[in-house]
């Protein structure tokens, strides 16, 4: 409800006085429970995951990704490890390939769509030290994003079981599943910090320990920080409820600083896109990463030099709306999320001018396994700063009510789904501006 009057709210003041339907969540989404018991010294966890999934067409077999075992997170000593794994109460021997970043579970026989079944993994996951990356363990605080086997299944596709590709980037997708709940077993007095509503903190099984246990509605991934941290906890001005995480080693940026630079990018950001998804904000400061990473209900950022902070917490913060709310296959499209977050901070921080396009580019629309082969760096540039440059320009060309109103429109009908180039061209159709500019920048293919 609260999102319902909220979205209405803001785009009658953004000028918008019917408010476009939101799409409702998958009511067959898979439903997970992960519980992890995090090691004294932070360096690993084990961990247990039951998952009841209802495909949508027929199946043979389970498939889940695991994300710890991509190149670049492997390369700087990150692991999963799959150790036991059932269907419906039947041992299952896992099949594992791509260097180990595919799990597979064979199903005793095939099911059809709208048949449930139960999946039940047990795991293991190392963290590398002083990591890079989203996950790592450093100055006595460790972080893990995708974390546990993530279910690889798309509503209408099917499993995705493209390679992972060596690029310091997302690169996974997902449908929206109801956290049952989240359990993190961890050193009594260890700060944690989760996804979705905060429920309990009880004693651990073991002496010395604490067990916190989250619950969210919907999510795509889950991202967890444990160790000797701080926790400021306020009310944002939009009523979101942000946990923000410090170091007790210190920060560059004061956490009080933090606090306001997320709460007024939010609110700016909630004008432009309408309301945050989540009424829980979880944000971590990973002491070795060099940037931030997104999840829903969840940030991850490094230890940000204060000139860098305005920006970065605008993009990463807009990826609640642009792959939290609305996902999107970060491998195969990786523009739909990162070009539109990079966009709406350039709209929110006043950067627009810092954004120009390069008319001789038309690999807007590439894949990770391309960016891949070019690095990191002109993955930067040609989806980062030449998206944003594209959406930036096609919005001064169609009308800035116009594709505003599409955006918005967009991000409605695309809710708690996975999105695809041609629900972009979809929502700006009745834009030729928009959908011709992102044609020639190679993000929507020749009509």
């Amino acid at each position: 409800m609260r999102r319902l009057v909220l979205l209405a709210l803001v785009l009658v003041l953004a000028g918008c006085a019917t408010p476009p339907a939101e799409a409702a969540p998958w009511p067959q989404r898979p439903s997970v429970d992960l519980s992890y018991d995090v090691a004294p010294d932070l360096r690993g966890a084990t961990g247990r995951e039951a998952v009841t999934f209802t495909p949508d067409r027929r199946v043979c077999e389970l498939v889940f990704r695991s994300w710890p075992n991509a190149p670049s997170p492997a390369s700087e000593g990150n692991a999963l490890e799959v150790t036991d794994a059932a269907v419906d109460g039947r041992p299952i021997t896992p099949v594992v390939r791509a260097a180990g970043t595919l799990v597979e579970l064979p199903l005793p026989a095939c099911v059809e769509a709208g048949t449930t079944v139960r999946a039940d993994l047990g795991f293991t996951l190392r963290l590398g030290a002083d990591a890079d990356e989203r996950l790592g363990t450093s100055a006595g605080t460790a972080w893990f994003g995708s974390g546990f086997p993530l279910l690889a299944w798309v509503r209408g596709q099917g499993w995705v079981r493209d390679d992972a590709v060596r690029i310091p980037g997302e690169t996974a997708v997902s449908e929206e599943f109801r956290l049952d709940a989240l359990r993190v077993t961890a050193p009594e007095g260890a700060a944690v910090s989760g996804v979705g509503r905060p429920d309990s903190v009880v004693p651990g099984a073991r002496p010395g320990t604490a067990t916190h246990t989250f619950r969210a509605d919907g999510v795509r991934d889950v991202s967890v920080a444990v160790g000797a941290y701080r926790m400021l906890e306020r009310d944002l001005s939009d009523g979101t409820r942000l946990h923000l995480l410090t170091p007790v080693t210190g920060t560059r940026v004061a956490p009080e600083r933090w606090a306001g630079e997320i709460d007024g990018a939010l609110g700016r950001l909630e004008e432009l896109l309408g309301p945050v998804p989540h009424d829980d904000l979880w944000v971590a400061i990973a002491p070795s990463q060099s940037s931030g990473i997104e999840y829903p209900g969840a940030l991850q950022f490094g230890d940000t030099a204060p000139g860098e902070l305005p920006e970065l917490v605008a993009h990463e913060l807009a990826h609640q709306w642009f792959y939290g709310l609305v996902g999107n296959d970060q491998g195969r499209h990786p523009w739909l999320d990162e070009a539109f977050a990079t966009y709406a901070a350039a709209r929110v921080t006043g950067a627009e001018r810092d954004y120009v396009v390069d008319d001789g580019r038309a690999d807007l629309g590439l894949p990770m396994a391309a960016w891949a082969e070019r690095g990191f760096g002109p993955y930067n540039t040609g989806v980062y700063t030449q998206g944003a440059a594209v959406l930036l320009a096609a919005r001064e060309r169609a009308g800035a009510d116009a594709f505003d109103d599409a955006l918005r429109a967009y991000l409605a009908a695309n809710a708690h789904g996975v999105a695809t180039p041609d629900d972009v061209a979809r929502a700006f159709a009745g834009l030729p501006a928009v959908t011709d500019a992102l044609t020639r920048a190679g993000a929507l293919p020749p009509t």
